[in-house]
């Protein structure tokens, strides 16, 4: 995929007008971090977080030649400790989530880092058996199930590119709930499932074995 490429996955899920404090987990080289740069214009605010400094280091370079006027937050950070950010209006996760075999804990990190209401926008492969180099791809019907289980509502398809490596990309973007609370996802089954709870009933809503 190319910058365009990228900046059409993601701008389904920005404001109107573009605005606020988002995040990009797992940024890499900055792909999408350019992408999100360039969508959000001069009046939003990015951090850049990823546990690589060579690759954060390389971002930093290529954000410089192409948007030197622009000031991004760069974080050399594991996502999935916490982090010292503000609450935050939007995310974004950019092949980052396929890494994780149990995504729910993932997911319950970046709730707790948004404002209520806040974007998660994720692109990942639409696949559900992955490889060596994407070991645990989720598919958008199941990324939608995941999302209702773990405080986030109003999941939709924002866009889809093909993929020579993996049938093909999609965007999606979810929203967390005002009204839910951490405590409701307080225990965690053998396999990453989540025991949802309120005042009416218990369920259990499991992650299958490649999400």
């Amino acid at each position: 995929m190319n910058h365009n490429d990228h900046v059409n996955l993601l701008k389904g899920g920005i404001p109107d007008p573009p605005e606020g404090t988002w995040a990009d987990l797992g940024s890499g080289r900055g792909a999408f971090t350019l992408a999100l740069t360039d969508l959000l214009g001069p009046d939003g605010i990015i951090y850049s977080i990823d546990k690589d400094a060579a690759a954060l280091h390389e971002q930093g370079r290529i954000l410089q030649e192409i948007f030197p006027e622009r000031i991004i937050n760069r974080m050399h950070a594991d996502f999935t400790h916490p982090l010292h950010l503000p609450p935050v209006d939007g995310v974004v996760m950019a092949n980052s989530l396929h890494f994780f075999r149990h995504k729910g804990s993932v997911l319950r990190r970046v709730w707790r880092l948004l404002r209520p209401g806040g974007r998660l926008i994720v692109v990942e492969y639409n696949v559900d058996r992955g490889n060596y180099w994407v070991p645990y791809p989720i598919s958008y019907s199941k990324l939608n199930r995941l999302m209702d289980e773990n405080g986030f509502s109003g999941t939709r398809l924002l866009a889809t590119r093909p993929s020579s490596f993996l049938k093909e990309f999609y965007s999606a973007i979810s929203f967390k709930e005002e009204a839910a609370q951490v405590s409701e996802f307080s225990e965690i089954g053998e396999s990453g499932s989540v025991v949802k709870r309120d005042s009416a009933s218990t369920s259990r809503a499991g992650c299958a074995p490649h999400g």
